[in-house]
């Protein structure tokens, strides 16, 4: 039989307290978690786009990177010496806005960094390819519309002419999120053989 003392110095114990709280506390977490799952397809539809954009990258020569003025021929790219492109990639936005299945996307807007990887080329000296683009998903393979300066046009001008405004606002902000950067920097290690 539990007396009425032992209830009363187990319900003063601070250390059960303590655990009481950080049990519900987790509760909390692990509902909040569930329950921001349940509602997260947009966030998985950014991620479908973001692994789809970064695929169609890589597998393109790099020639069809070729932009800022940019020389690749120097790397004696050719059918049996083919470099791999490793890219990093960022997704601004897409359009139409309210599709939910990544079929139905038409435009795709972000930035993305690419590095050519050769044997035992370490990333300092690799060319690389970076800066905001448009990714048309109407076609297949997706074409890709690099925004560059010309002799009449400053970058930033050009950029605002291409990106609705909310995404060029971002382009001149937001680059690659640490984490992708973390991964591309892996990713093209593994490439090059380092």
């Amino acid at each position: 039989m539990v007396s009425r003392e032992t209830v009363t110095r187990w319900y003063r114990n601070r250390f059960v307290w303590v655990a009481v709280i950080m049990l519900a506390t987790s509760a909390g977490a692990v509902a909040l978690v569930n329950t921001a799952g349940s509602t997260a397809d947009p966030a998985d539809l950014r991620g479908q786009i973001l692994t789809r954009m970064r695929a169609a990258l890589e597998q393109a020569d790099p020639e069809e990177h070729n932009h800022a003025g940019h020389d690749l021929q120097q790397l004696n790219i050719g059918e049996e010496t083919r470099q791999a492109v490793i890219c990093g990639v960022h997704v601004y936005g897409y359009e139409p806005v309210e599709v939910t299945q990544l079929a139905d996307v038409d435009t795709v807007y972000g930035f993305h960094l690419c590095g050519v990887a050769g044997p035992d080329r370490p990333w300092d000296v690799a060319p690389k390819l970076a800066g905001p683009l448009i990714m048309d998903m109407s076609v297949e393979p997706p074409g890709f519309q690099v925004v560059e300066a010309t002799a009449e046009v400053m970058f930033v001008d050009r950029l605002r002419q291409m990106f609705p405004h909310k995404y060029a606002e971002l382009a001149m902000t937001e680059a690659l999120a640490d984490s992708e950067m973390v991964d591309l920097r892996r990713r093209y290690d593994a490439a090059a053989g380092l």
